[in-house]
């Protein structure tokens, strides 16, 4: 199985990689990419910080390659997938508002709408 991750914050990363934890088997691949303003230290720091999370979570049991990158989430995912070919995206929800006016983010959004295969929302919240 190979799983293409999104994610931009050490807790985002940790709520995806218990979501994967159970669903790896060794041989798998995972795919972490991160997307970080070229122009904000801090986000490109946190998305740093996501990556190498998630090398430490996951090697145990799978292949992991990261990507740091530049521009818009969503499109930078997308385009991921379609080099990759991930059986799925896997991205976290820290878009979410407990008043249910929003769902969802609008990279997580976007990314539901225009996946050509499955993807998967990790909640990162108990609001």
């Amino acid at each position: 199985m190979h799983s293409l991750v999104g994610s931009d914050s050490v807790h985002t990363t940790a709520a995806i990689c218990d979501y994967l934890d159970d669903r790896l088997s060794p041989g798998d691949t995972v795919t972490v990419v991160a997307v970080a303003s070229t122009t904000d230290p801090t986000a490109r720091r946190d998305c740093q910080d996501a990556l190498n999370a998630a090398s430490v979570r996951l090697t145990a049991t799978a292949s992991v390659d990261t990507r740091l990158c530049n521009g818009d989430p969503a499109a930078v995912l997308l385009e991921a997938a379609a080099e990759t070919d991930p059986d799925e995206i896997v991205v976290g929800s820290h878009g979410w508002h407990s008043d249910e006016s929003q769902p969802v983010g609008a990279t997580v959004e976007t990314i539901l709408e225009r996946a050509n295969r499955p993807a998967v929302v990790v909640p990162t919240s108990t609001e």
